[in-house]
């Protein structure tokens, strides 16, 4: 898992610099002239910023009284699948596995997500998700160059979490993405604007 974690790493980041750079210039933005050197906190900051944008708004955008759907088996194979809540919540707890850095012991991260997990009022979740995007961020403002591929503590490398949270992330707004459109809400994102 240790050199799976390095090389995603390095794959990823190199995914995440041209899109950042792709995003940056398609939103208006000077594009940076080749060479220019982009740190790695600023490479992964923006990214998590656009995701963190698009994912917020997916979550507040499901009305509190669909905020526990998940889809019927009857539509696909869904059994068993999180509720559109326990997504968001999964997400957040995650996020202080990838995201708390080489001083969060597992029983910090574990006490993490299990407060998350009791939570159950869509502004309580919010609220919650706000909170482990700011430690996430906190985090990726603390990658350096001479950082960034250094073993923690827990066996990864500070490119390697912020690129697997991001992935983490983003698979899961894919998730959320469906269960939106499966109760007729078109994702902000979707929507033009954003």
């Amino acid at each position: 898992m240790q050199g799976f974690m390095r090389n995603a790493g390095s794959v990823l980041a190199c995914c995440v610099l041209a899109t950042v750079v792709n995003f940056g210039h398609a939103q208006g933005q000077p594009k940076p002239a080749a060479g220019t050197q982009i740190t790695p906190a600023a490479t992964y900051g923006k990214l998590l910023g656009m995701l963190e944008k698009e994912f917020v708004a997916a979550v507040e955008a499901m009305p509190e009284d669909k905020f526990n759907f998940a889809p019927p088996d009857t539509a696909g194979d869904f059994k068993g699948v999180r509720s559109f809540s326990a997504q968001v919540k999964h997400v957040t707890g995650s996020n202080y596995y990838f995201f708390g850095g080489p001083s969060m012991t597992q029983d910090a991260v574990k006490a993490k997500e299990d407060s998350v997990e009791k939570l159950t009022s869509k502004a309580d979740i919010v609220q919650a998700l706000n909170d482990s995007l700011k430690t996430a961020h906190s985090f990726i403002d603390g990658i350096t160059p001479e950082n960034a591929y250094v073993t923690m503590s827990n066996g990864g490398t500070r490119a390697g979490m912020a690129s697997f949270g991001i992935a983490h992330m983003m698979d899961h707004y894919g998730q959320l993405v469906v269960y939106l459109r499966m109760n007729g809400i078109v994702p902000p994102a979707s929507r033009g604007g954003m």
